[in-house]
């Protein structure tokens, strides 16, 4: 029997993957920010070259993922400073 030794790309995969991780862990930035800036340029590849779904499904979670870290933590900042009195 003959075995197909083809290679398949798996960065659409692991951009879907990193994405979801982005999203999930947003109020971890050490994780969601590098995993979510990660997926985003895996999914646009991917997107790109093969059009694959799943790359764009990736760089969507990845984006989400971002925003939302961002978002939270600006947030968190403008609190503590109103809390505080202001920046002087």
């Amino acid at each position: 029997m003959k075995e197909k030794n083809e290679e398949r790309p798996v960065s659409h995969i692991i951009a879907l993957v990193l994405g979801i991780i982005s999203a999930l862990t947003t109020f971890f930035w050490y994780i969601a920010l590098p995993c979510g800036i990660t997926a985003i340029v895996l999914g646009v590849n991917t997107y790109k070259k093969m059009g694959s779904k799943m790359g764009l499904a990736g760089m969507i979670t990845g984006i989400i993922g971002v925003a939302f870290t961002l978002l939270i933590y600006i947030f968190f900042f403008i609190i503590l400073v109103l809390q505080n009195g202001g920046l002087y």
